[in-house]
């Protein structure tokens, strides 16, 4: 019996420390997919994927505004619009899956797709993903095509620039929805 419950106990911290360190840095976007718990009212408990807009709907609040917030934001809001309806109340929220962290490379490489990427990959990592380029492929006419509001900014990149060693600056860190076409 007390072996059973030292497992649980080691579980819970380490799901605890998982989420508190993915809360603190990372912010909820489209695509993720969020446990959200209400203590004492399994009614309330739900799974929900993150929408385009970062609007989550959620019974007796509504509508909540999910966009640029961390998993300790999200709660304390949920939190604060349902003690309006329920006193005392207690909310969880952690990650389920992370689908927002993507990134894409398209053209002549080995293996084009999306590929899941941290908030430390690099255009050659991720090029390393792909499986490389294709011997066909413009090493010196790469570019990273990067969302920025309403616009979308076109970053160079020299692939044989990098593998002489020259220019590193240029093997930037990728952003979620980063796309790396190869022509």
């Amino acid at each position: 019996m007390l072996k059973i419950k030292g497992y649980f106990f080691i579980f819970i911290i380490i799901a605890s420390s998982v989420t508190i360190s993915y809360g603190d840095t990372y912010r909820i976007g489209p695509g993720d997919i969020l446990e959200i718990s209400v203590w004492r009212d399994q009614n309330l408990s739900r799974d929900v994927v993150v929408p385009p807009d970062c609007i989550i709907s959620f019974p007796l609040i509504g509508d909540v505004d999910a966009t640029n917030m961390s998993v300790p934001e999200l709660r304390k809001k949920l939190s604060e619009r349902l003690l309006e309806y329920l006193p005392d109340v207690s909310v969880t929220v952690m990650f389920k899956q992370i689908n927002s962290l993507n990134a894409y490379v398209i053209g002549k490489v080995r293996s084009p797709g999306v590929f899941p990427i941290t908030m430390e990959t690099s255009v050659m990592q991720i090029l390393s993903m792909a499986g490389g380029l294709t011997p066909f492929a413009a090493e010196r006419n790469i570019h990273i095509l990067r969302q920025k509001k309403n616009n979308i900014e076109k970053i160079d990149f020299d692939y044989k620039m990098i593998l002489k060693g020259k220019d590193l600056r240029q093997n930037i860190l990728l952003k979620p929805g980063d796309v790396i076409v190869v022509p």
